[in-house]
């Protein structure tokens, strides 16, 4: 087996930006919506602005140039190939952070907080708070491989990501995810013979008990409500993902406008973007950051091997207790809201909890960067000052 990593250097063919570009002049849209809102979905106006400024405006190299300003790695694992970002803090005694992304999102969501975290002292902040960084991409996921067979799950990443700290030197590490990453995050630690002792989330994943079924108190009320409205109003995208992503990955490989939609969405419908009663992503999100994520599925083909995951995991999550130290930063408009008080039936060692951020959705280290790493910090300090490093 090749235990080897080499440099990756991230690219864009130009042939294949001009076939993108070749499509979008094609596409055939369908009829409007017949609501004047996101009810049925990304409006046709907008879409169709989206599809004129990606065709017309938008850079399509920035991901490419975007991801190179750092070191990106590519290694064999469990007979895939993991593309990852490593960046080393100029702070030797920093701390090793793995961070995880989610679907729809990619190692670029973390672009925004990796200097912040490597490199503290350069807006005036402490080397104590310095992270060595290792993002990789999901199997499935942008530059990493797409899985030719069954079996690539949330566990199996976790072995995976707990073999590439091994590889890249780190005997032990803390980890951080949303999304996805979260499961992933909560399977590490689940992991038999784990090198990760900790772990943050800003997406905790808690069964509500009785207490919070039967309490008449609005935060615990609030949490049954947010499962309640994902459960009516939010997840018909990860219902068709976890039982026919293959047939899903035939418009989503073939059209980018329609791969293009299906992400922009969930920017709309899981961002805190309602301003003035309207919703709109922009008002969360950049254009041309919103653009990347799209970018970066279309030119990797990767909409229907990241649908995959679903099919893999989603309809068996693991709530076993998790006994090492925790941290969660619950931001108002997450997708799953829980207090405290639960938090604690199932994180045995909850060090940090923050329920208090006045904005952010399910995107925290693109809507709130600078909230997110506060909190990594404060995680990370409660974690020393209780002698857990």
């Amino acid at each position: 087996m090749n235990h080897s990593l080499t440099l990756f250097e991230p690219r864009f063919d130009p042939a294949a930006v001009q076939d993108a570009i070749s499509r979008l002049e094609q596409t055939r849209f369908p009829n409007a919506e017949t609501v004047e809102d996101w009810q049925q979905g990304i409006p046709l106006s907008y879409c169709q602005e989206l599809v004129q400024y990606w065709r017309e405006e938008y850079d399509w190299q920035r991901v490419p140039r975007q991801l190179s300003q750092y070191e990106n790695l590519f290694t064999e694992i469990s007979g895939l190939g993991i593309h990852c970002l490593h960046i080393r803090s100029p702070h030797t005694q920093a701390q090793p952070l793995l961070i995880t992304h989610g679907w729809p999102g990619s190692v670029l969501e973390f672009l925004n907080i990796i200097e912040p975290l490597t490199d503290p002292t350069s807006a005036g902040g402490d080397p104590s708070d310095a992270f060595h960084l290792v993002i990789p991409s999901l199997p499935g996921f942008g530059f990493s491989d797409q899985p030719t067979g069954p079996g690539v799950g949330v566990a199996q990443i976790a072995a995976m990501w707990d073999a590439l700290m091994q590889r890249l030197g780190y005997e032990s590490y803390i980890a951080q995810g949303g999304d996805w990453g979260s499961l992933v995050t909560h399977a590490l630690l689940l992991h038999p013979g784990t090198h990760c002792f900790a772990g943050h989330v800003n997406l905790p994943l808690v069964l509500p008990d009785e207490h919070t079924m039967s309490s008449a108190d609005p935060a615990e009320q609030a949490t049954l409500s947010a499962a309640m409205h994902y459960q009516e109003h939010e997840s018909g995208y990860s219902k068709q993902q976890s039982t026919r992503p293959q047939t899903l990955a035939y418009g989503l490989a073939d059209s980018p406008s329609g791969q293009m939609a299906w992400i922009i969405e969930k920017y709309a419908q899981w961002t805190d973007c309602v301003q003035n009663n309207v919703r709109h992503p922009e008002n969360a999100v950049e254009r041309d950051v919103l653009l990347d994520i799209a970018t970066h599925y279309w030119m990797t083909n990767s909409g229907g091997s990241s649908a995959k995951l679903y099919w893999e995991s989603f309809t068996q999550p693991d709530y076993r207790p998790i006994d090492q130290p925790m941290g969660i930063s619950l931001f108002p408009k997450e997708l799953f809201l829980c207090t405290e008080r639960l938090a604690g039936t199932r994180y045995q060692q909850l060090v940090m909890f923050n329920d208090q951020h006045s904005a952010g959705g399910h995107f925290a280290s693109l809507e709130q960067p600078e909230a997110l790493v506060t909190d990594i910090r404060r995680w990370h300090a409660q974690l020393v000052s209780g002698e857990l490093i």
